[in-house]
């Protein structure tokens, strides 16, 4: 014989409840998701321009977007500075040969070492900006961060 749960005996099944983490916003994803997909320079302008309610992820994606456009300036700029260095000095140092065209070539490897390492310095502040959003942290990068919300709030 076996005797019955305890507890009450007739009671209604439970209301029917949203499964966890469904999407608060328009895109149909999670917020925290689409926050941290949005790092990748075309889906944050994607996201922008389709999520309209969630202010966290249109933060995180115009943050992404001004990102995106000062890293591309950045990295051109250097881009042109490097170049630059390199003819002028490159073929400077050639032509002056001895320690002083070994001290300009090195100082042309400087300059294309620092290009990458800002660089890579750029793609990991991505991925950690990427990581917070994933996290529900609202990470406003330096300057970028507080334009982003001006826009946002409007």
């Amino acid at each position: 014989m076996q005797n019955p749960p305890p507890g009450p005996q007739n009671s209604a099944p439970p209301a029917a409840q949203p499964p966890a983490g469904t999407p608060a916003s328009g895109s149909g994803i999670d917020p925290k998701v689409a926050a941290a997909l949005s790092y990748i320079w075309i889906v944050g302008v994607i996201f922008f321009f389709l999520e309209k309610e969630n202010k966290f992820v249109r933060f995180h994606a115009m943050q992404s977007i001004l990102f995106g456009v000062a890293n591309s300036v950045i990295m051109v700029v250097l881009l042109v500075v490097a170049f630059v260095l390199t003819f002028a000095f490159g073929i400077g140092g050639a032509m002056v040969g001895g320690v002083a065209g070994t001290l300009v070539s090195m100082l042309v490897w400087v300059i294309w070492l620092l290009f990458w390492l800002i660089a890579m310095a750029l793609i990991l502040g991505l991925v950690f900006a990427a990581v917070k959003a994933y996290q529900g942290h609202k990470l406003k990068l330096p300057i970028i961060g507080n334009i982003a919300e001006g826009i946002v709030e409007k």
